[in-house]
């Protein structure tokens, strides 16, 4: 079973509780008995593989020929 984090309304006490995902209940403060809300924290997620880069679905870009048909710039 996950454990949640909760932190109080009122009091503001931090607690864990384990519950299941099917458990409708909320618990109560256990300092206080006022109302709880949940505390998110943050997620570390990791990419691997390819796909999760801009540069990994982008073509390579065609070189531009530079085909110059004129002369060197030295008239005669």
């Amino acid at each position: 079973m996950p454990t949640y984090s909760f932190a109080c309304t009122s009091c503001g006490h931090r607690f864990d509780a384990v519950m299941s995902i099917h458990d409708s209940a909320t618990p109560v403060c256990p300092e206080c008995g006022s109302e709880v809300r949940k505390v998110f924290g943050s997620v570390g997620v990791t990419f691997k593989g390819s796909g999760f880069y801009r540069t990994d679905s982008r073509e390579k870009p065609a070189k531009a020929s530079s085909s110059s048909s004129g002369s060197s710039g030295s008239s005669d």
